[in-house]
Parts: C-alpha cells; sequence; structure tokens
C-alpha cells in the first residue's frame, strides 16, 4: 500500500542513505554531499570549462526544439542514447568524469557504464515531470545522480493519481550529493527539477546510469 501523507510534502530529508526517500512502490536513497566543498568546487569548474556542452534537442509536436538546458552524453563506448525523440551518441570518458564515477559507484554499490550530464544556468531552467524508462536502460534500472554547484528542490509523485494524496516528496540537493534511484523508482515514479527564482547559481548534474542495448 501506499500511505502519503500531508507531513511528506516538501519534506527534508536528513542525511541518512539507508532511509527510502518514497513511501512505497519504489526505493530512492539520498546519501547527502560525498564530496568535500572544496572537492565539489574543484569538479563543477573543471566540467564547466572543459565538457563540451550543448543546448538539449528534442522533438515535440513534430517540430525540433533547443532546450535553455545544455548536456553532455558519455560512456564505455559510442552509445547511442534516443530519448524525446532525439539521440545521442557517447564521448569517451574523460579523467575527472572517470574519477567521479569511482566515487559514485562506491557509494551506490552499482557499476555504470553511462553518464549524461546537465548544465542548469540558474533556477529559470528546470525539468519536466518524466521518468528515465526508456529500452535501452533495461527493465528497473538504476539511476545515480550527483549535484554539483547550486542546491536545487528534486521532486517526486506517484504515476498513479489515485496514489497522488499530496503535491509528493521533494527532496533538497545539496552541492556535492547523490541521489540513487533503485527498484521501481521509474517504474512507478515520475521526477522533476523545478523552476524557481530563488536560485541565481548554475548547476551541474551528472546521472550515472548502464545502458544495456548500443
Amino acid at each position: 500500500m501506499c500511505f502519503l501523507t500531508m507531513d511528506l510534502l516538501e519534506l527534508e530529508f536528513k542525511t541518512n542513505p539507508m532511509e527510502n526517500v518514497l513511501p512505497c512502490d519504489g526505493v530512492v536513497n539520498y546519501h547527502g554531499p560525498i564530496l568535500t566543498a572544496a572537492e565539489q568546487r574543484l569538479y563543477f569548474n573543471s566540467l564547466l570549462s572543459d565538457v563540451p556542452w550543448q543546448h538539449d534537442e528534442l522533438v515535440m509536436f513534430g517540430k525540433h526544439i533547443n532546450t535553455a538546458r545544455k548536456v553532455a552524453w558519455y560512456g564505455d563506448e559510442g552509445y547511442a542514447y534516443a530519448y524525446s525523440g532525439a539521440t545521442k551518441h557517447a564521448l569517451p570518458w574523460s579523467d575527472i568524469l572517470l574519477e567521479l564515477k569511482a566515487r559514485v559507484e562506491e557509494h551506490s554499490r552499482t557499476s555504470f557504464n553511462s553518464c549524461l550530464l546537465n548544465l542548469y544556468h540558474s533556477g529559470d531552467e528546470g525539468m519536466s515531470w518524466h521518468s528515465d524508462d526508456e529500452d535501452s536502460l533495461g527493465t528497473d534500472p538504476v539511476i545515480a545522480s550527483l549535484s554539483l554547484g547550486a542546491a536545487r528542490k528534486f521532486s517526486f509523485k506517484h504515476k498513479d493519481k489515485r496514489k497522488q494524496k499530496t503535491e509528493g516528496v521533494s527532496v533538497t540537493l545539496e552541492e556535492g550529493s547523490l541521489l540513487v534511484m533503485r527498484e521501481g523508482s521509474q517504474t512507478h515514479w515520475l521526477h522533476s527539477l523545478p523552476k524557481t527564482r530563488k536560485v541565481n547559481e548554475p548547476r551541474i548534474n551528472l546521472t550515472f546510469r548502464t545502458m544495456v542495448t548500443i
């Protein structure tokens, strides 16, 4: 069963990676910061300047749209990742990304072969409700999200409207923090990065994942 109460709305979770953020039908663990403040600043500045960022291209209602948000796609091989009507081919890992991948794998106890990076220039840019359930990610994928730069709210809501007793569950993703979405989280839940006027600083989000098809 799924019990959502008003106490879960806009809930700030303590740093306890064993605690499940979701009330039912899935597992999401928030590890809090896994990088020191100095480390996260170093990684943020390096990725901001060295990654070949490109505007994300989406296809909506038959039209090609370039988002304000920028992205980059890396992997063990030249994986083709298709989502929102567009296809990207993975770049080879950089040394810095391999360092971060190792840190994330250590904390999440999961191996990954690819990473989608997102650059949000300010709170004016966000991500609408969606789930990462593409066929190329396999059944019930594990996705680890590492946040660098500005802290942002990250929200979840159940796909079953009958279970949406509140507006959902939200977690503030701190700088250098890790969030891991596991069993059932993509099957039964949607997630989003809401826009906000309260944030004027950029954020880089690294979403490590495992491709099962090329």
